[in-house]
């Protein structure tokens, strides 16, 4: 997710050198939230499986990926980088966003985790359980 912010505030600083915005719309926050949840995920996305094959642009598969996002909320680029410029001048809002995505990704990756491990213990506690039951051997036979 880190790579993410990195990877927009790059973005943002190149675009925003082409002087003020020419007056695009702003994305509501709810919205921008979900399409910047979107942009995050896509960046992970190349960071954890298409940087690993060598064959494929990092760069051109992300962009990629960012117009699909783009066409899947029926928005523009420019859209949202106007807005994204909106709200990173207004950190107030912008850490409002952020934490909302933060407990966002929280509670999906809770959620997968439950959905892993249900019904059975996680690793690291069936090893606890294995020490235990072989020190409880150990004291019996003693």
């Amino acid at each position: 997710m880190r790579n993410g912010l990195i990877f927009l505030s790059i973005v943002f600083f190149m675009y925003s050198c082409g002087g003020k915005n020419s007056g695009g719309n702003i994305l509501p926050t709810a919205r921008m939230q979900e399409v910047m949840w979107d942009m995050f995920l896509a960046d992970a996305f190349t960071q954890k499986y298409l940087k690993k094959d060598s064959s494929k642009a990092e760069l051109t598969n992300n962009a990629s990926l960012q117009q699909k996002i783009f066409q899947l909320h029926k928005i523009t680029r420019e859209d949202f980088y106007t807005s994204y410029a909106y709200y990173n001048n207004h950190p107030d809002i912008m850490r409002v966003m952020l934490d909302s995505i933060t407990v966002r990704a929280e509670r999906e990756r809770s959620g997968l985790m439950q959905q892993r491990y249900s019904g059975e213990r996680s690793p690291l506690l069936r090893g606890a359980a294995n020490i235990d039951s072989i020190r409880k051997t150990r004291m019996v036979k003693e």
